[in-house]
């Protein structure tokens, strides 16, 4: 499933940074996932926080830092989500 405009770049910034930038986005929910490579992993620390949710699977977290400022579990990802 693809965003409705393939050809609008989507971004997801955070304190003045481009964190990720694609036109190749999936809308679940009013979220915005991006494809792992059009993110910028030089902004994402591990998180240690999981959830689960029933019909996508357990999430895994990621921290954003910026310019020393820290958005705690900011940015998830399904490592293995349900079909």
């Amino acid at each position: 499933m693809n965003s409705e405009h393939e050809d609008e770049i989507m971004k997801a910034t955070w304190n003045g940074k481009v964190i990720a930038e694609s036109n190749d986005i999936v809308n679940v929910e009013g979220n915005a996932y991006f494809p792992i490579e059009s993110v910028r992993k030089e902004f994402l620390n591990e998180s240690d926080t999981q959830t689960v949710c029933h019909w996508k699977g357990t999430a895994s977290y990621y921290n954003l830092e910026v310019d020393g400022k820290e958005n705690p579990d900011a940015a998830w990802y399904y490592p293995t989500p349900s079909d």
